[in-house]
């Protein structure tokens, strides 16, 4: 290239737009700009929140009271309207948001995880448990014995979480979620078992769990934790630095100074006492901190300081906002401040995915296409042998593929061939490949389930020893032994059967699409979805029990999903913040439906909604039998190329197989499945979670075990259900509330063992 060829050199960068080039602001001055915006938002919403209310006193009148014009506050009816009910209420909505906006984003950043929510350290749940366990055993009935037992347990919770979580592990996030996950879930059960008592306790805890400030009155109950919020504040501000040390590892924060469990400790306890705060003031306000953080991280990048700011401004903003239009809505009644929250905060977060920001967030993962790779095709044969258990071990005395004995040459065995774990069953020309170890774990299983069907319909009142009830499930023995488990209590039984093998098998499903034991349907939202479709179908209707309504609901919610995320592919965070939103929004649309009915109707429904096979018999559990009887072949056809899906694409394409066409068929077929279920028994959980987690153990880590899987889960209802109709003389437990209380210490066990890191 000569010298005249050369380019010459750029001019130095300018904002004058004649030169063809806009300057952008720099980041510091962007993230300025963005805080003194969103300062100036949260302003104008409260003085928004001061001028609207049940009162006639507007904008002026506000205005006048704030500024002692004209001594406005010498009147007696300003002072109660402005300066006794509006300026309380809006100062605590102001801290209460703020409280859940820094919480949250502090989570997500000592967790690593941009979807951690203020719930998953039990703070919820144990603020839940401690205000019911106020009601039931003490008596309790004052909005100040609210705040004091709310915040006593979501503390007790949280420090319960922190001990667990920091044994020998040294509080790694991880642990730290999966312990608040579990325990939380256990808390809730408990919670659940004291409500389904007793109607009164109901009755007052169905109003405060949906989250209002309709009750602040003056500055008594906000004068109170006033001091706890300051510390948590403070306490945020002095570990953002350690903090985001943190965020480099472990190693490098040891190297820098830094001691990465205190920092985790000390989070935790900013957390805890800002969400147990909140709690306490405003009631259980799910999904805000979720969304302050994540709208923070998208605006504002890595910087820490920065985002917890601006979270702390985006809680107060949303939660300000809210209360607004929880008192207009539905005047002259309010709207659960919960539920407006959903409604503004869903779509927002919707909106955020939906953006070309998140894949500068390093959120999102290209979707992949179904066709083989173009360059080269990796080294496959060694895997796929492991999948399939086939043994290439020297010295194997039958050759499956030609059929011939591998040390004489000569014809095998007609009856059957050998391999290392299998056994080849073959009749002419039919052959069967039998894996040894999972058909004995199926075998074991079949039998348990059989003594589970027999306990379960020996329990009741009548006076039937073991032996008879055994007799009378096959039709002998006494003629009124047998017309009182065949009619009665087997009804039951099948429509617990066929529920936990439907939340079974879509549990394994969608475990194994999303290569982790955590992922269950709950996470597309198929759960809430479907419960509220069946409780919209209660009020179209009149009547409770229409199955049908749960597999549309849970269509529905999971056809939303996907259309707004963009498909059932490899898309990172964006299909399950779509199914976080989605499952805020049913959620807080099923506790209106729950508020709004009378006490003896919610109280029927609320016991459906925690899981329960009470009245449920042959009419709900035929159809789903004959779902099973389509969707479960369905399954196994496409068994094969499930466990090739566990490996990577490439290695999937491969050999043959589309990754997105079966992530698809399974995915639907998992949505149909919990749909099912939901709608035979309400939304039981932990079922579908741990079903596989128990089959997978029983048939080996190589085997996608749909039939275990399937079998597992209809054990576990039955014997959930068994053990709520005895466990408590002259009442039931729901079996959704059992499988909660249990299942959170069986999360405990599984999944924070030793080997946990190579199980999740």
């Amino acid at each position: 290239m000569t010298a005249e060829a050369v380019p010459p050199a750029p001019p130095p960068a300018s904002g004058d737009p004649a030169d063809g080039r806009v300057e952008h602001p720099s980041p510091r001055r962007r993230t300025g700009l963005l805080i003194t915006g969103f300062t100036a938002v949260v302003v104008l919403l409260a003085g928004l929140s001061l001028s609207v209310g049940a009162g006639e006193v507007g904008p002026g009148g506000a205005l006048d009271y704030l500024f002692d014009l004209g001594g406005a506050r010498s009147d007696s009816r300003l002072s109660l309207v402005i300066g006794d009910l509006r300026l309380p209420r809006t100062l605590t909505a102001v801290l209460v948001g703020a409280a859940l906006g820094v919480a949250g984003c502090l989570l997500q950043a000592v967790t690593r995880n941009p979807l951690a929510e203020t719930g998953l350290l039990g703070v919820n749940a144990g603020a839940s448990l401690g205000v019911v366990a106020g009601i039931a055993l003490l008596g309790l009935d004052s909005g100040y014995a609210y705040l004091v037992c709310a915040f006593v347990g979501a503390v007790a919770a949280s420090g319960l979480v922190l001990l667990i979580a920091g044994r020998g592990g040294g509080g790694s996030p991880m642990r730290l979620v999966l312990a608040g996950s579990a325990l939380g879930a256990t808390f809730g059960g408990v919670t659940s078992v004291i409500v389904v008592n007793s109607a009164e306790t109901y009755d007052r805890f169905r109003f405060w769990v949906l989250g209002s400030l309709a009750g602040v009155e003056g500055y008594g109950e906000l004068g109170r934790l006033l001091p706890v919020l300051l510390i948590g504040f403070a306490v945020a501000l002095l570990v953002t630095r350690p903090l985001s040390a943190l965020a480099l590892g472990d190693d490098l924060a040891r190297g820098l100074g830094h001691r990465p469990s205190l920092i985790r400790t000390s989070v935790a306890v900013a957390v805890t006492l800002l969400t147990a705060a909140a709690v306490a003031l405003a009631g259980p306000i799910s999904f805000l901190g979720l969304l302050a953080g994540f709208l923070a991280r998208a605006l504002t990048g890595t910087g820490l300081a920065a985002r917890i700011v601006l979270a702390g401004l985006i809680g107060a903003g949303v939660l300000t906002l809210s209360d607004v239009a929880a008192r207009v809505v539905a005047r002259p009644f309010e709207a659960p401040v919960s539920v407006i929250v959903a409604l503004i905060g869903a779509p927002v977060l919707i909106g955020i995915v939906r953006s070309r920001r998140l894949a500068s967030m390093g959120m999102t993962e290209p979707a992949t296409g179904d066709g083989p790779p173009r360059r080269r095709r990796p080294p496959v044969p060694a895997r796929l042998a492991a999948l399939l258990g086939r043994s290439r071990a020297a010295g194997a005395d039958t050759d499956v593929g030609t059929g011939t004995d591998a040390r004489s040459g000569g014809p095998r065995k007609p009856a059957r061939a050998s391999l290392a774990g299998t056994v080849v069953l073959r009749r002419g020309p039919v052959s069967l490949l039998v894996h040894r170890r999972p058909a004995l774990a199926a075998t074991g299983l079949a039998a348990l389930g059989l003594l589970a069907v027999t306990l379960s319909a020996y329990a009741g009142q009548s006076d039937m020893d073991v032996g008879r009830t055994f007799r009378a499930l096959f039709g002998q023995g006494d003629r009124f032994d047998v017309l009182l488990v065949q009619k009665f209590r087997l009804g039951r039984i099948v429509a617990g059967l066929a529920a936990g093998a439907a939340l079974g098998l879509a549990g394994c499903l969608t475990q194994t699409l999303a290569r982790n034991r955590l992922a269950t349907p709950e996470l597309l939202g198929v759960n809430d979805g479907a419960t509220a479709a069946v409780l919209l179908s209660v009020s179209v209707t009149g009547t409770f029990g229409a199955w049908w309504a749960g597999p549309l609901g849970a269509l529905a919610a999971v056809l939303v999903v996907t259309t707004v995320a963009g498909g059932l592919g490899q898309r990172g965070y964006r299909v399950l913040v779509v199914g976080l939103a989605m499952s805020a929004l049913a959620s807080a649309i099923t506790q209106v439906m729950l508020a709004r009915r009378s006490l003896s109707s919610a109280g029927s429904l609320y016991v459906w909604t925690s899981g329960s096979l009470n009245g449920r018999g042959y009419s709900v559990a035929v159809p789903v039998l004959i779902g099973l009887c389509v969707l479960v072949p369905a399954a196994l056809a496409v068994a094969r190329h499930l466990g090739v899906l566990r490996f990577d694409d490439a290695t999937a394409a491969s050999v043959g197989v589309r990754p997105g066409r079966v992530r698809t068929v399974c995915m639907l077929l998992a949505v149909a499945l919990a749909g099912l279920a939901v709608g035979v028994c309400g939304p039981v959980a932990f079922v579908a979670l741990a079903s596989p987690v128990i089959a997978s153990r029983l048939a080996g880590p190589l085997r996608v075990p749909l039939v275990g899987s399937m079998l597992t889960g209809a054990v576990l209802v039955v014997t959930a259900d068994t053990v709520g109709r005895i466990v408590f003389s002259g009442s039931e437990l729901p079996v959704g509330v059992v499988t909660t209380v249990l299942g959170g210490p069986f999360l405990l066990w599984v999944l924070l063992g030793r080997s946990a890191a190579t199980r999740v």
